[in-house]
């Protein structure tokens, strides 16, 4: 059975930092894009980051770039996002979710996966 595992979350204040980890298991995605996603209430779920298999060729949604960084470690089965400059705008669940079709994209569209976490809150206080 694949799982997607997040951790890391929680509450921080504006200005802070956080390092979401996902980690998977039953399979693995080192051959496979990887990707952040997050929803707020009330709000459709929204692209945040993707990583392709090898790490060389990443994506961020506009509303993170220059503050969040995606990771992978394939040897761990593993995906990261470091997140700083934290806005109360960034208050969400956010969700890792993988791909199944090796080498595929770094995809912003969530159709384009099929794996996906249980979600972790991160909530930033003003």
């Amino acid at each position: 059975q694949v799982q997607l595992v997040e951790s890391g979350g929680g509450l921080v204040q504006a200005g802070g930092s956080l390092r979401l980890s996902c980690a998977a298991s039953g399979r693995t995605f080192s051959r496979n894009a990887m990707g952040w996603f997050r929803q707020a209430p009330g709000k459709e779920r929204e692209f945040v980051a993707a990583i392709n298999w090898s790490g060389g060729s990443t994506n961020y949604g506009d509303s993170v770039k220059g503050r969040f960084t995606i990771s992978r470690d394939n040897a761990k089965n593993s995906v990261y996002l470091s997140m700083n400059s934290l806005k109360p705008e960034d208050t969400a669940v956010y969700y890792c979710a993988a791909r199944s079709f090796a080498y595929s994209s770094a995809s912003r569209v969530p159709g384009n996966y099929d794996y996906w976490g249980q979600g972790t809150q991160v909530t930033v206080s003003s």
